[in-house]
């Protein structure tokens, strides 16, 4: 069997989990920032996947996993990009994952909360509610997603409070989840 070019062995498991966040709002950043939020999020992840998928789908074997985020779900006032491109990264999955159906290449889509990562300082949104709170633990989300990929299962959002915020959000109108993301993400608005 021919592998993609510069792999070794063929991939049981990939694991699309990078990831670039952006805080402030759109028109005052640097738009060469944004769109590198853009080529990490979708263009990177995107390319990785068609690369490696399509080596999955010649085996009939493998595991996909995507991490999305529950940021997905909402309009991101402070977080446009950041919020657009994982509102792509979610819908991404579910075309993928039919796409796939009748194969033995699974397709999860990982979707967390606020996680203490070092996403919030790089940024730029320790000045805000979103970035000063407590976040979930990384080791948790990651077996929170490790687990229901193994499985196959298709989306996963962690823990009680984002279940509850992205079935919210399925039913909230975008206008009034665009005012509420404000009071988390604002520049300044970071509780003492």
């Amino acid at each position: 069997m021919k592998l993609p070019s510069g792999l070794a062995a063929p991939v049981e498991a990939l694991l699309a989990n990078a990831g670039r966040g952006l805080g402030r709002a759109f028109l005052d950043q640097d738009f060469k920032q944004a769109r590198r939020v853009i080529d990490t999020n979708i263009t990177g992840t995107v390319y990785l996947i068609h690369r490696i998928g399509n080596d999955m789908r010649r085996r009939n074997a493998g595991r996909i996993l995507i991490t999305g985020s529950i940021a997905g779900f909402t309009p991101g006032t402070f977080q446009a990009v950041y919020n657009a491109s994982n509102a792509f990264l979610d819908s991404f999955l579910f075309a993928l994952r039919e796409e796939l159906r009748g194969t033995r290449v699974t397709v999860t889509c990982l979707m967390p909360g606020a996680t203490e990562t070092k996403c919030f300082e790089r940024a730029d949104m320790m000045d805000t509610n979103v970035g000063t709170t407590k976040k979930d633990n990384p080791a948790d989300v990651a077996k929170v997603g490790f687990d229901p990929m193994m499985r196959g299962d298709g989306d996963v959002v962690t823990g009680f409070k984002n279940k509850i915020q992205s079935a919210v959000a399925s039913i909230s109108p975008a206008a009034m989840l665009a005012k509420q993301h404000r009071k988390m993400a604002e520049p300044g608005t970071a509780k003492s």
